[in-house]
């Protein structure tokens, strides 16, 4: 079961995603102990890592489809010098689908499906607090010739319970094929915030 529900994550479309089965509500989240982070990972229907995997898991149908799920004790962004390595700090959902292609609303089903309706709802519900690019960023990305820069489109929001990084990396021309959604602890979003205004 838990193969089939990540293969509906990459393949299914976005209108057909309500009507999965019902998702227990996550009991683990950034802010809680890395130990029951990881008892949630191996007993989630959808993430449930093979033998060698714990905290990073991978699941691929083909070459052009892979879904990946990191629990990390890091934020999100540059690597800083953190003490409590004991907690969890950020969850990302990865997607790479290069046969239907990515969008927000399928990295939100996404978001959905794994933790439930709570999660779901405070993300919907969360404040936009950065959006990117500007119109400044996309032109300095082009003078510098640098396209995957110039394709990243993203958002962070800060919900009542968590902040939410959400990107994209959409091209001129053509569809998106990769996305990203990282639950992460709203003490951690202005550092974020700030890297990604000068990334």
């Amino acid at each position: 079961m838990n193969r089939q529900l990540a293969k509906k994550i990459l393949t299914i479309p976005v209108s057909l995603l309500t009507c999965l089965c019902a998702v227990t509500p996550a009991i683990a989240l950034p802010g809680q102990d890395a130990e029951d982070v990881g008892a949630w990972i191996q007993a989630h229907p959808t993430l449930r890592p093979s033998r060698n995997e714990k905290f990073l898991i991978n699941k691929t149908d083909t070459a052009a489809q892979r879904f990946t799920f990191q629990a990390s004790v890091m934020p999100p962004g540059k690597i800083g010098v953190f003490t409590n390595r004991g907690k969890i700090r950020s969850e990302r959902i990865s997607i790479y689908d290069a046969i239907n292609g990515m969008s927000f609303n399928r990295l939100q089903e996404s978001l959905r499906i794994i933790y439930g309706m709570d999660i779901y709802q405070d993300f919907k519900r969360a404040q936009t607090v950065y959006e990117y690019p500007s119109s400044g960023q996309i032109n300095s990305a082009r003078f510098a010739k640098k396209p995957i820069q110039e394709a990243l489109q993203g958002e962070l929001r800060l919900g009542d319970r968590y902040a939410y990084w959400v990107e994209i990396a959409q091209p001129r021309e053509g569809k998106a094929y990769i996305g990203q959604m990282t639950v992460l602890l709203k003490a951690d979003l202005e550092k974020l915030q700030e890297e990604l205004k000068v990334r």
